[in-house]
């Protein structure tokens, strides 16, 4: 497309130059797409703001993501895996109690409680 042309844009209905449109083929120009693609992010996302105990949550629930994740490594070291997998899912049970995920609650539980059996044995 040539320099300063004219084109009409299909939700304004405005004349525009080119260089208001992203490309030749296009026939939204940018300020209305923007618009609209802003609108339409901002009804897709909930606005909400942790309060401080989530955030406590969060933060040690990554720590407990961690130390699980470096267990598996470890378990052919005694006993320090199966150590490492009963604080990571000690650290991680309050995230996913405060988020509701009981499926994963109960995941937790079942990790601490299989490897104390583990290391009684």
């Amino acid at each position: 497309m040539a320099k300063n042309t004219i084109k009409t844009c299909n939700v304004c209905n405005k004349p525009r130059s080119s260089f208001y449109f992203k490309h030749s083929y296009k026939k939204t120009c940018t300020l209305c797409e923007f618009r609209f693609k802003r609108s339409f992010l901002r009804l897709l996302v909930k606005d909400k703001r942790l309060n401080p105990k989530e955030r406590l949550s969060n933060r040690i629930g990554y720590m407990g993501s961690a130390f699980i994740m470096l267990s598996p490594y470890l378990l052919k070291y005694d006993n320090i895996g199966a150590i490492t997998y009963i604080i990571g899912a000690l650290l991680l049970t309050p995230q996913v109690f405060l988020a509701k995920q009981w499926n994963i609650v109960i995941l937790n539980l079942n990790i601490i409680i299989g490897y104390l059996i583990y290391i009684i044995n």
